[in-house]
């Protein structure tokens, strides 16, 4: 009998549905380390929330362990590529507690209106001051939205209820999409300019942290209030703090924080400051959602093999496994490559599967490549919820298979149209299930993935490779290998490069300012 740790509180739902399906389950929270250290080598799989981390040490210990299951979003306190390593699912529960994280965000933006918690506080001490409590009205407000994603969207749908105007600043939010949940596009500059209220719904990457700094702040209106139910670190807090001071913001309602837990910060004792212990997913309904998703999903790979939500690896059954796991990666860097030459909105996927690639799990497939292609922006995209990811931003993909008709068994081309540009890249796999690249936008090559890769388009003439050559050189960036395409001697020309390291911005700019130089973009894989 399969054998499950509950390392963190859960509902009793949870072990219920571990009994019933056949799971031994022990409940023992609030483990140490060295506690978890000790027994967790007897367990098959491990159930947590946030409080518990899952890390490289840990899963080196767990010589049984077969699968790690999130209640909840965030898998910050897992270590996924030592999972991974280790042949170790990785699963979370990305839509159980939406609702509840979207109304905590319009409940923090109501208190922050009507100074809520500062007059519950001055009544309660007697004070009786009625006349210090000024709040403003949410109707006919302007209310930004910064990511227009599940959550985003519920929110919109709230407080157009409420008769607020909102707009959403995402990069892939596609027209249609912001129609469908009548929402006004607008570039970030211009949602902070024009809105009451801004409410944040994205994940945390490189792009994201910071978004509200300090030079964001003061874009803001005079007078406006800010709100986070998303993650700590996409506000400067010691830029907000200079900004409520000095009056430019009238308050800010935040339930995530820079550190946590967060004892201390310098937000704390602000009357201007609505603080919440990061409750957004905090309701007896969310939690007993996620846990009792969270033990399903457990329970189904442990029992039957059967894969959902799992964050690395896609939904795939055992026999299909070892016959598409080379495809999955071929569509997946597919996916990437594509997905890093694209800067705006994705409007339209076309996925073309012929000969061999045609008779794969075609949903297993798609998973892959829509994953490479959002990943590069969204890092929180896994196999499972891209097709849900790019449903909500209103990309629309359509597939089609079709039997052998070229020189080889099979590939998977990628079509991706944003904006007036459009990409295609195809590739296949060879026999010893190495993927390459045979297209690129209808420029026949062969080429191999690397972990570093330069791309340059060019216009097909003598001189080009020598210079490009030498501004690589000077960089100290060593060539691995070079394939060159062209659609016809002088026209143009592709040259995708192999390298052992990064390409810096600087080179990248030396190389833009080549005469023959279309474009330049380094690739990661």
């Amino acid at each position: 009998m399969p054998k499950v740790l509950i390392a963190d509180k859960l509902s009793h739902a949870a072990v219920s549905v571990f009994k019933t399906r056949g799971v031994e389950a022990d409940v023992k929270t609030g483990l140490s380390k060295e506690e978890l250290l000790k027994i967790v080598h007897q367990y098959d799989g491990i159930a947590i929330r946030s409080a518990t981390k899952i890390t490289a040490e840990i899963i080196k210990a767990a010589k049984k362990l077969r699968v790690v299951g999130r209640a909840g979003i965030g898998v910050d306190n897992v270590d996924i590529p030592a999972a991974t390593a280790a042949g170790v699912i990785v699963m979370n529960t990305p839509f159980g507690n939406s609702i509840t994280t979207a109304e905590h965000a319009i409940a923090l933006m109501m208190a922050l209106a009507r100074d809520i918690p500062a007059a519950t506080a001055s009544t309660h001490a007697g004070k009786w001051e009625k006349n210090r409590f000024m709040g403003t009205e949410l109707y006919g407000k302007t209310l930004g939205l910064i990511g227009a994603g599940n959550i985003g969207g519920i929110v919109a749908d709230r407080a157009k209820g409420l008769k607020m105007h909102v707009v959403a600043y995402d990069p892939y939010l596609s027209a249609e999409r912001a129609a469908e949940i009548d929402v006004e596009k607008v570039a970030l500059d211009d949602l902070l300019g024009r809105a009451d209220f801004i409410t944040l719904h994205t994940p945390l990457t490189h792009e994201t942290r910071n978004i509200i700094s300090a030079d964001a702040i003061n874009k803001m209106k005079k007078g406006a209030r800010l709100i986070n139910c998303a993650r700590g670190g996409l506000v400067d807090e010691a830029a907000l703090k200079v900004a409520l001071d000095a009056g430019h913001l009238a308050g800010a309602a935040l339930d995530v924080f820079a550190e946590e837990p967060a004892k201390t910060n310098i937000l704390f004792g602000n009357d201007k400051v609505v603080a919440t212990p990061h409750l957004g997913a905090s309701t007896e309904e969310a939690q007993e959602n996620v846990a009792l998703q969270v033990a399903e999903q457990i329970a189904d790979y442990l029992l039957t093999g059967a894969i959902v939500n799992a964050l690395n690896m896609p939904s795939i059954n055992a026999r299909e496994a070892a016959q598409v796991r080379p495809w999955i990666a071929l569509a997946e860097k597919l996916g990437a490559f594509a997905g890093q030459l694209t800067e705006t909105s994705i409007e339209t996927v076309e996925i073309l599967y012929e000969g061999t690639a045609a008779e794969m799990n075609q949903h297993a497939l798609t998973q892959a490549a829509l994953a490479g292609l959002l990943k590069p922006h969204l890092p929180e995209v896994n196999m499972v919820n891209a097709p849900f990811v790019a449903k909500e931003r209103g990309t629309k993909v359509s597939e089609t298979r079709r039997d052998r008709q070229g020189i080889y068994e099979g590939y998977i081309k990628i079509t991706v149209q944003s904006g007036h540009l459009t990409h295609a890249v195809a590739g296949t796999v060879f026999s010893d299930g190495r993927p390459r690249l045979i297209q690129i936008k209808d420029i026949d090559l062969d080429a191999g993935f690397a972990p570093h890769m330069l791309y340059v388009t060019n216009e097909d003439k003598p001189g080009f490779i020598g210079r490009l050559g030498t501004i690589l050189g000077d960089a100290k960036v060593n060539i691995a290998n070079f394939t060159l395409g062209r659609t016809a001697p002088g026209a143009d020309a592709i040259a995708l490069v192999e390298v052992d390291g990064e390409v810096g911005e600087k080179v990248l700019a030396d190389i833009r300012k080549l005469p023959l130089v279309r474009q330049a973009k380094a690739l990661v894989f």
